[in-house]
């Protein structure tokens, strides 16, 4: 019997397939889904999109056999990003479900779900309440529907292509020379469709769509897997390097030089342009990101509120204070104006806007939005987690000039540097994140902590 509450995370399913997610599950997922979003009293139909994964056409048509079941409509849009089934979402103002376990392994696969808008489904917005009548379903055997519903294909890929184009334009912009590099994820499916006018020239790397990522792990976030992007930009003299994560929802960004810009620096940069579009807005950044970024977004006459990591938190405090955008460490970036979902496309749009509206290489032109040295998140492996973050509060409370807040985890702040330590929710893991004026500091603080982590030894992942 599958363990349901394994794959049920705090904002999607993800298992390893087919011992954890198989298509018994999905289909129970697609009848739930309907249930718990009343979608049949609502729009009725349901939109589904899947990545490149061997698994994902099965599983998708498995939940979609669970939504027609209860006589609800599924409008199918095949291969999809993730943030081209956002769209979609958006556009039809239908509930959606994406097929992807996004920068992942190959043996991995999950689903990610929206309401209609793309709003969030989140562990208190819906996804526990699916995984209850999952576990039932799987259980006692599924309830079908005397009228089952219909399934309709949809190509949205061009209307996707057209919708960003509106937001961002770049048929000004001086020629660029851009290596993306697609993981073999669905970048390869959506840059092209994206790029195909204008003055960028795209130098391809592994477009090709292949789930079982032969070059390389489709998560741009490890820093071994930028190498080859690093080196083309390089040997070809581009511009700028782009690299995609497995289901091409987060871009990261390499300057000429073939150095990695932070996404914390592409946040400051893309807050900057929506504000120069929307004056005085409210701008979002997670604590984990740069100082910079709201020291950037109040001179640029913003509002800076800090929000707890995660898309659920995120799009939540984006709907209350009507943010125009918001930017987490993790390269996921919201735009009110992409019904407040994480695009990394549109992030892209932005900074190769940024970059061709002037003549500084890139190098130059970020190093503006890079104030301060982080140390990139470490995880370490802890027996318990909630004893060790106390430790590191009782060590650090009271002291000359430090603040303590429990926004997400425990954060402590001084003058000249912060740090964030927060448990993973899904391993037994803390997350520690330092940022100092330099990099001594930086590195004195980080080792410092680590200590109280994990004493004589250390053991990262």
């Amino acid at each position: 019997m599958v363990d349901v509450a394994a794959i049920f995370k705090a904002y999607d399913v993800r298992g390893v397939v087919p011992d954890q997610l198989d298509e018994s599950v999905a289909r129970a997922t697609g009848a739930a889904f309907v249930e718990v979003l009343d979608v049949l009293a609502g729009p009725g139909a349901v939109v589904i999109g899947y990545d490149m994964r061997p698994s994902s056409p099965g599983l998708a048509a498995a939940f979609a056999e669970g939504v027609t079941s209860t006589g609800a409509d599924v409008i199918d849009i095949g291969l999809a990003s993730t943030d081209q089934l956002y769209f979609a979402s958006g556009r039809l103002d239908l509930p959606g479900a994406m097929f992807t376990a996004s920068h992942n392994p190959a043996k991995y696969n999950g689903i990610k779900m929206c309401r209609p808008g793309a709003a969030p489904v989140g562990a208190d917005s819906g996804l526990r309440d699916i995984a209850d009548l999952v576990a039932k379903a799987l259980t006692e055997g599924p309830s079908t529907s005397a009228a089952a519903g219909h399934v309709t294909r949809r190509d949205l890929l061009t209307a996707y292509a057209d919708h960003l184009h509106d937001l961002v334009d770049l048929s000004g912009i001086r020629p660029l020379t851009v290596v993306v590099d697609a993981g073999n994820g669905m970048g390869g499916h959506t840059v092209p469709a994206v790029f195909a006018a204008g003055p960028v020239t795209i130098v391809p790397m592994y477009f090709e769509l292949d789930g079982n990522f032969p070059n390389h792990e489709a998560n741009p976030l490890d820093p071994k897997n930028l190498v080859d992007l690093q080196a083309k930009v390089r040997e070809t003299g581009a511009d700028l390097g782009l690299a995609f994560d497995g289901d091409a929802d987060r871009c990261f960004v390499v300057d000429e030089k073939g150095d990695p810009i932070s996404p914390s620096a592409i946040t400051g940069a893309v807050a900057v342009r929506e504000l120069a579009k929307h004056p005085g807005s409210t701008i979002l950044h997670n604590l984990i990101t740069s100082k910079a970024v709201p020291e950037l977004i109040a001179e640029h006459g913003g509002v800076p509120v800090r929000t707890r990591v995660g898309h659920s938190n995120i799009k939540q405090k984006m709907a209350e204070t009507d943010a125009v955008f918001g930017g987490e460490h993790s390269a996921h970036y919201y735009f009110r104006d992409f019904w407040r979902a994480d695009t990394g496309m549109l992030a892209a749009l932005h900074v190769l806007a940024a970059l061709g509206e002037q003549d500084k290489p890139a190098s130059e032109l970020f190093a503006e939005y890079e104030r301060y040295v982080a140390s990139g998140e470490i995880n370490n492996k802890v027996a318990d987690a909630a004893a060790t973050v106390a430790a590191i509060e009782d060590t650090y409370s009271g002291l000359d000039g430090v603040t303590v807040d429990h926004l997400d985890g425990l954060t402590v702040s001084a003058g000249q540097w912060w740090f964030n330590v927060r448990a993973s929710n899904t391993e037994p893991l803390l997350r520690l994140n330092v940022e100092a004026a330099d990099r001594s500091e930086m590195e004195r603080v980080r080792d410092e902590v680590l200590a109280l982590i994990t004493g004589a030894s250390v053991e990262e992942n």
